[in-house]
């Protein structure tokens, strides 16, 4: 809200367009939500409506999460995170796309400003998460802003047929979904980035 009220509103009244990824799809989705006349249009790719758990069951992930929020572990790593150090990270190791030199020039880019590097979730982060999704979940109605969402069919962040199953309650949603693209869908290979500008040129025409 203050970056639009201090930043974009005195660039012009036009509405804007927004075009949001991931966590900043769900922050997207959650302003929307409130205000669904704020942006003229919006593209979300690969929103965070669901996140992936690994393997673990959602309510086993719930509990642990809420029993080490309230022992006081809200800072700390969620388990098998604090490996997730983008400077420690290997094409091999990382889940979000199959492009590897487009994954190396970002990796470079870090090592030149390792400030802006994010590593994984804490137990805070994910419970807060866990507690904003569920609420997301409830609003889909209210959000009648005109939406392109873009899911990944080989996420292995975010749920892809949860996002699939969301953006089909929303009254003013297109939906579509590149299959064998990762999270990073503009971090991807041009195959697939081909296809997302393509999906994304439709749209803002």
């Amino acid at each position: 809200a203050a970056f639009m009220d201090q930043i974009v509103a005195p660039m012009g009244d036009a509405r804007p367009v927004a075009l949001a990824h991931s966590m900043g799809g769900h922050n997207l989705l959650r302003t929307l939500a409130r205000k669904p006349d704020a942006f003229a249009k919006a593209v979300l790719t690969a929103p965070m409506v669901a996140v992936s758990f690994r393997g673990y069951a959602a309510w086993i992930v719930r509990l642990v999460t809420a029993l080490q929020n309230r022992l006081g572990r809200g800072q700390a790593w969620v388990w098998g995170m604090e490996e997730r150090d983008p400077h420690r990270m290997t094409f091999a190791r990382q889940m979000v796309t199959s492009d590897e030199g487009r994954f190396l020039r970002t990796q470079e880019i870090l090592r030149a400003h390792p400030d802006l590097r994010l590593a994984g979730a804490t137990w805070g982060w994910l419970g807060a998460a866990l507690h904003s999704m569920a609420w997301l979940k409830t609003q889909a109605a209210k959000i009648t802003t005109p939406l392109l969402v873009i899911g990944a069919g080989a996420d292995r962040i975010v749920l892809t047929a949860q996002t699939r199953a969301f953006a089909a309650r929303l009254p003013n949603a297109r939906y579509i979904e590149i299959a064998g693209a990762g999270h990073e869908m503009l971090m991807e290979r041009d195959v697939f980035r081909a296809q997302w500008w393509q999906a994304f040129d439709a749209f803002m025409e």
